[in-house]
């Protein structure tokens, strides 16, 4: 079952891989360089990086260590010693290396880091199309960082997510640096050549790129891609825009100051604690209040303490968690109460003044 997996996987990354291929065409390509033999993410993701440069557009993947070969490629990533973006070589093993992204970030970077330090405002402006000198270029470029290549700079480097002594309580396998080592050659692979992991580091080229550029099935299908930056572009800045409204407004809502009301769903949970540090907001907001999309009823949910954390900073009433309806309404007595999660992290109301009720009550309790 495993092995019928892992095959359908590299037929699938294969197919992919055409696709991308395709569409970074050019009649007299460059030569990027890596080094051969077990790969990883960041030289995966780097290389694709490099691709939707122009100046790399459709480079051919060189796979090798030898140091003359290296020296005679046009760029070369995770491999060499050297780090020289005049002469575009990029990588990060050496003792004395200590570059960061800037922006106020602290981790080490790994190959990935690299280009994207130095490629990532042009390729967001191109796959944006707009200007590299666009204000929105610029403010997407440390969020992508943040939200996408950080993690990659992170694993690769070995720098744990959390200052914690304790062993972690489960182990998640299925990240994107995971999933690439999976892709490597198997010592059961009857194919152990050079051809064969080259192959596979094309694959894993095309997983890291998928995840940078997310394209769907109908996406795949018509070679249109779907970007994670066109992500951050058409979703996140509009959302931030209506979460900052919303925060500014915040005493219409409830004297207190720390109840929101979304004028419209939007993914608010990226921004609120970044915009309440940039706002100076204090005290800091327990509830966000928002229409559900699917129903006309109301929705209350308490903010966590942290982005990554599931904690509320202050849950809704145990006495009212699990209760659903009419008990809901009667224990709480609010009318219109639909239900309060086991966790107390959210809550519903038939009405905005339910769950603005709700709200006010859980906020005193």
């Amino acid at each position: 079952m495993v092995k019928v997996a892992k095959m359908w996987n590299r037929t699938f990354l294969k197919s992919f891989h055409g696709i991308l291929s395709s569409s970074f065409s050019t009649s007299s390509a460059k030569r990027v360089g890596t080094h051969s033999g077990t790969f990883h993410c960041d030289e995966a993701l780097a290389c694709f990086m490099l691709r939707l440069s122009k100046h790399f557009s459709g480079a051919d993947i060189v796979r090798t260590r030898d140091s003359n070969l290296l020296e005679s490629l046009d760029a070369v990533v995770d491999v060499g010693g050297k780090y020289d973006p005049i002469r575009h070589r990029y990588d990060h093993h050496q003792k004395d290396f200590d570059q960061v992204f800037g922006y106020g970030f602290a981790t080490k970077l790994s190959s990935a880091g690299l280009v994207y330090k130095h490629f990532g405002l042009e390729i967001i402006a191109n796959v944006l199309r707009l200007d590299e000198d666009h204000p929105h270029v610029h403010q997407l470029c440390p969020t992508i960082y943040k939200n996408f290549v950080e993690a990659v700079d992170a694993v690769d480097n070995g720098v744990s997510q959390y200052d914690l002594n304790q062993s972690p309580k489960y182990v998640i396998n299925t990240g994107l640096a995971s999933r690439i080592k999976r892709l490597n050659l198997d010592w059961m692979d009857s194919d152990q050549s050079s051809d064969a992991e080259n192959e596979a580091f094309h694959q894993a080229m095309a997983l890291a790129g998928g995840e940078f550029v997310e394209a769907s099935e109908t996406c795949l299908e018509c070679a249109y891609w779907i970007s994670n930056v066109n992500y951050y572009a058409k979703s996140w800045l509009p959302a931030r825009s209506i979460v900052m409204e919303c925060l500014a407004a915040r005493e219409t809502i409830d004297s207190s100051g720390e109840i929101i009301k979304l004028n419209r769903s939007c993914p608010w949970k990226f921004h609120i604690h970044e915009l309440e540090d940039e706002m100076k907001i204090n005290p800091s907001i327990k509830y966000v209040l928002y229409q559900d999309d699917r129903s006309e009823n109301w929705r209350l949910q308490a903010v966590a303490i942290s982005p990554a954390r599931f904690e509320s900073r202050k849950p809704l009433p145990n006495l009212w968690r699990g209760l659903e309806n009419d008990r809901l309404s009667e224990v709480a007595g609010i009318p219109g109460c639909t239900f309060v999660h086991m966790s107390g992290f959210i809550g519903g109301n038939r009405s905005y003044e339910g769950a603005l009720a709700m709200a006010k009550a859980s906020l005193k309790a």
